[in-house]
Formats: structure tokens, C-alpha cells, sequence
């Protein structure tokens, strides 16, 4: 996050895997600049960033929030059917 490190920003980055802390900041800008979350920024040594979800960011939570419970659900099936598309002999590498 830039000279905007926090400690929530940390544990949000491990939560995400693969992701850079530029692209997780840019994705955070994106969805405050876009109303979906409010990011409060602390001029302490260390700097700290705080992100809540706004009122429109929570109906987004709710709506999104079966998505989420299908793709965990799934997560095991999707791994391995792309673990038996992976072994084919007949289609070109993802």
C-alpha cells in the first residue's frame, strides 16, 4: 500500500492470495471512489489505512453473499475438474 501500510491492510492481503499491495490498493481506491467502501487514512508513524464497507457497500455484501457461499461449496469440485482438464491430451494449455 504504499507509504499507506496498515495492519488491517496487511491482514487483507493475506486474506487475498496472489495479490500485490499496489493492485490491492488500486482495487481499494477504485471501490471507495465508487461508493462501496470508506477508507480513512492515519498520519501516525507507521501510516495507518482503515476500510469499512458503506451502506451501499453492505447491499452489495448481502447480494453478493450466495455467490460466495456457492464458489466455497464448490471450491473442491472446481479444483478438481480443472485438475482433469489440465491432464487432457486434446485441449492447449489455460
Amino acid at each position: 500500500m504504499s507509504s499507506e501500510a496498515s495492519a488491517e491492510g496487511g491482514k487483507l492481503k493475506r486474506a487475498v492470495d496472489g495479490i500485490s499491495r499496489r493492485i490491492l490498493t488500486v482495487t481499494l481506491r477504485g471501490l471507495e471512489r465508487d461508493g462501496i467502501l470508506t477508507r480513512t487514512v492515519r498520519n501516525v508513524m507507521p501510516p495507518h489505512v482503515s476500510d469499512e464497507l458503506t451502506p451501499m457497500g453492505m447491499t452489495l455484501r448481502e447480494a453478493t453473499a450466495p455467490l460466495l457461499e456457492w464458489s466455497t461449496t464448490h471450491l473442491t469440485h472446481i479444483d478438481a475438474a480443472r485438475a482433469v482438464y489440465d491432464a487432457r491430451t486434446d485441449t492447449p494449455p489455460a
